[in-house]
């Protein structure tokens, strides 16, 4: 198994295509051979990031009141949850958002909606408005995730100053009828292709954890493969009371660990992004995640899930031996 381990780590560290047969193997290594893989993955990381990790900040810009059913979500109308909601908010509280972010050391900010989408009218306006004025006023790379958006729309936004769009498809095609019924993967999918199109960063990843299969998780990264997205973002299921998932067991650590791996040796030369879940799933185990193939992580409060302190994650990196971007 380690001869089978060095070798797709020389056709990564080379771009040569993983296959799905060689992805299945890997995913399923015997954790007496995690530590293994995880060495591979960090060479792999290394050669094309080197020691450099980015950090990622989000703002909970519009929360709630989401009419779209996804499982997994705590602002969807379809469940009952005890989180805010509220419409909305200012231009001046996004750019204080931002500036807060810049202090934790983040090198990304991202303006996150909850709805399916934005249409040209007033809250696009406003989001535009909010872009520009973070353009001015602070030095961050600046990135939105508004659900489902024309080329329209997004050019817009683009015009304004934002430099990266965000939108997951969540899992594979296979299993999104478990996820979501209220939009279709290929409205997802023309998302992303229409970012890429125009121009703009593409950030677009999953949720493990939810149900899917082991040939789902590969599925799901052979799609962002074939998509050609710049940076991934890998979340991890954290239950939330009132969702069809808050009973759903959680992921275990070296499990977490392989997946993480998959991905930086199917996509060497990606930003892969460790986000939601981290601190629930893996516990005292998420420095590895670097070892494993990240290279950015998200820092802070998350949607409506509160992140842990950014003292601890900035000393985790530099105990790692790495550097912030």
């Amino acid at each position: 198994m380690l001869k089978f381990i060095r070798g797709l780590e020389e056709k990564a560290l080379k771009r040569e295509n993983i296959d799905f047969n060689e992805a299945y193997q890997l995913i399923t290594v015997d954790n007496s051979y995690v530590f293994d893989l995880i060495a591979s993955s960090n060479r792999i990381r290394e050669r094309f990031k080197g020691k450099s990790i980015s950090l990622c900040s989000i703002i909970n810009a519009k929360s709630g009141d989401c009419t779209e059913d996804c499982v997994f979500c705590s602002q969807s109308v379809h469940y009952k949850t005890d989180i805010p909601e509220y419409p909305l908010i200012s231009s001046d509280k996004i750019v204080e958002g931002a500036r807060l972010a810049i202090t934790h050391k983040a090198h990304k900010f991202g303006i996150v909606t909850s709805g399916k989408g934005m249409d040209n009218g007033d809250e696009l306006y406003r989001v535009c408005e909010s872009i520009r004025s973070l353009k001015s006023e602070t030095p961050v790379h600046r990135c939105a995730s508004l659900g489902i958006l024309s080329k329209d729309a997004l050019l817009k936004l683009k015009e304004a100053g934002l430099q990266e769009y965000h939108h997951n498809l969540e899992t594979a095609r296979s299993f999104f009828s478990n996820i979501c019924t209220t939009h279709t993967y290929d409205e997802d999918v023309e998302t992303i292709r229409a970012v890429k199109e125009i121009g703009l960063r593409t950030c677009c990843g999953g949720i493990f954890g939810m149900g899917e299969s082991i040939e789902q998780r590969i599925e799901l990264c052979f799609k962002l493969r074939e998509l050609d997205v710049d940076s991934i973002p890998l979340n991890f299921l954290h239950p939330i009371k009132g969702t069809k998932l808050e009973n759903a067991p959680s992921l275990k650590p070296f499990e977490i660990l392989k997946i993480i791996a998959l991905y930086r040796f199917i996509l060497p030369d990606k930003d892969i992004k460790i986000a939601g879940g981290r601190e629930y799933n893996l516990r005292d185990l998420q420095s590895l995640v670097f070892a494993a193939g990240a290279n950015s992580i998200m820092v802070g409060n998350y949607l409506t899930v509160k992140g842990r302190r950014y003292e601890e994650d900035l000393q985790m990196i530099k105990d790692m031996g790495l550097e912030i971007k």
